[in-house]
């Protein structure tokens, strides 16, 4: 323990937040994106451009199109499912499942296992029902949200492992940074530009103090949504290895009712539109999002429509089955739910955010982005403080030690190194060929060797030249993504705004925003120049001068 409370607690966010501070940075900037990934997923494809300008359509027609559009192109499918079209998702999507050619699931061998069915999909035009054209494959905005806490070119396991430990350490450095600084809502309205450590510690309270509710809940609900897999145990000891019942128990919407099946006997599928105007009237107005048919065509027929996320808190959703060729209701799931489900929904739903409307969601993306700053100027703050013990040798014409070169390189690969890889993948999604296998894959190694060659750059010449080249190579790069929109394909903001799709539109403006912020951010690190060396050898000479008096004065004695 240090010499006081205050002091240990002092210690103990120093180390909390340093430790993992590069890892929580990249948690931070991919869990922000991750709140517009419907967006960027979209600009990421901009053979879909032209269809977000089209006049939405109602629900129950576009249902009705997808289905006339499944009948054809899927009618031996066992299950389709439609997603219908919202106002971050413009266009309709009708997927199927493809069973196993009947020869291979007929006669298996006995050392063979059984093939798994693959699915298949198609994006329709949600006013004609027509196929648009087939989009470019990308992961797109769903890569920063699997980042966030599965990482990557590794298990899942071992990512969320990862992730959740650096979270336990953000919970650490966020309480005791509140017990640290006892003057933190003063110190909120406080900021001395140019005082050196004294402009890094008042940006670090600002951007902390300024989203400190979001911080503390962004950081515990992100634990909580992975509780079962950091404490199994109560889990284990209700329900030993009955895996089923718990996964209908906590995740109440994934219940059937009355899954059978086929038969074999032909029966017409009742109308859906009915049966989403009933469930509408059922949810008090909500819209449905999903409907899933489970044996269309035959008598055993099942309809699941699954209300939209956007209408309540949590995450747990609700669902409605009913007999695909009579419409008797079935059953319901989601609404009636144990108080420890529900409450582990609310938590898990204010994490992802899909509740929000497009105010809140902005709200929650400058929140995260102001927990990038704080997490980044408090690892910068270390490196100032350490630095200033340094004084004295550097000014002798000595070296800083290995263990401040070594976090200074880092600070700069992760705070730089990380902006300039994300604008990379944005650019690789518009250069690397279409047609080309495991294009996905390739975008995802674009953005791996640009952050590694960022990051080894940084290790090798930690110094404030290569701070800037980074800030204005990601700032460049970010900025010019709405001029390299329109030149490969998509819908540049010339087009994007008057016909209002700001979905695109967004994704552009932001962009530019990014852009110039880290521009700015490369100017302000050139134009603050180091010491130079006539004073750096004015500071020598001060020093070796005194000598001389030091000893005379210890003669004298």
């Amino acid at each position: 323990m240090k010499e006081g409370f205050r002091q240990s607690m002092a210690w103990l966010h120093t180390w909390s937040g340093l430790l993992v501070g590069w890892v929580l940075f990249m948690v931070f900037a991919a869990g922000t994106s991750a709140y517009f990934r419907d967006e960027i997923s979209l600009w990421m494809k901009p053979e879909l451009h032209a269809g977000t300008a089209s006049a939405p359509a109602r629900p129950e027609q576009a249902v009705g199109l997808a289905l006339q559009h499944l009948q054809r192109a899927a009618a031996g499918s066992p299950r389709w499912t439609i997603e219908l079209p919202s106002e971050r998702e413009p266009l309709l999507r009708a997927g199927w499942t493809v069973p196993p050619p009947a020869a291979a699931a007929s006669a298996p061998r006995a050392d063979e296992r059984p093939r798994r069915a693959r699915f298949a999909s198609a994006t329709l035009d949600p006013a004609t029902g027509q196929p648009v054209a087939a989009p470019r494959e990308t992961r797109g905005g769903d890569f920063f949200y699997r980042l966030h806490f599965d990482l990557h070119y590794m298990s899942a396991i071992w990512g969320r492992w990862i992730v959740g430990f650096c979270a336990m350490f953000m919970l650490v450095a966020i309480v005791s940074g509140i017990v640290t600084h006892k003057r933190i809502f003063q110190d909120f309205f406080t900021f001395r530009p140019k005082k050196g450590q004294r402009s890094w510690l008042d940006a670090h309270n600002a951007t902390a103090v300024l989203a400190l509710p979001y911080h503390l809940m962004i950081t515990y609900t992100g634990l909580v949504t992975l509780m079962f897999l950091y404490m199994p145990w109560g889990q284990q000891a209700v329900y030993k290895d009955d895996r089923q019942t718990f996964i209908a128990e906590v995740f109440p919407a994934s219940a059937g009712f009355g899954n059978q099946k086929a038969t074999g006997i032909a029966a017409p599928l009742v109308p859906v539109d009915a049966l989403m105007r009933q469930a509408s009237a059922a949810w008090h107005g909500a819209a449905v999002s999903r409907v899933v048919v489970n044996n269309p065509g035959d008598a055993t027929a099942r309809v699941t429509l699954y209300r939209h996320e956007g209408g309540t808190l949590s995450a747990n959703q609700s669902s409605m089955t009913f007999d695909g060729t009579s419409g008797q209701l079935l059953g319901r799931a989601g609404e009636d739910i144990a108080p420890a489900s529900d409450t582990r929904g609310v938590l898990y739903g204010l994490h992802i955010g899909r509740f929000a409307h497009p105010l809140l969601r902005w709200l929650f993306f400058v929140s995260g982005v102001a927990g990038c700053v704080m997490v980044a100027t408090g690892l910068l703050l270390w490196s100032v403080k350490e630095r200033q013990k340094y004084g004295k040798a550097r000014a002798l014409g000595g070296r800083v030690g290995f263990g401040l070169r070594l976090v200074d390189g880092l600070n700069l690969g992760a705070i730089a190194g990380l902006p300039l890889a994300m604008a990379a993948f944005f650019w690789a999604n518009r250069f690397v060929p279409v047609g080309i296998a495991e294009r996905p894959a390739t975008e995802i190694a674009c953005f791996f060797w640009a952050w590694g060659l960022a990051a080894v750059a940084g290790l090798a010449w930690p110094g404030r030249r290569m701070w800037q080249i980074q800030l204005a190579l990601g700032g460049l790069l970010f900025a010019l993504l709405p001029v390299l929109n329109p030149l490969s394909g998509g819908m540049g903001l010339l087009t994007s705004l008057p016909a209002g799709a700001w979905r695109i539109a967004g994704f552009d403006l932001t962009a530019a925003a990014l852009g110039a912020g880290l521009l700015a951010a490369a100017w302000y690190v050139g134009k603050r120049k180091p010491a130079t060396r006539p004073r750096a050898a004015a500071a020598k000479a001060s020093v070796l001068a005194a000598e001389p008096r030091l000893e005379t004065a210890g003669a004298g004695r």
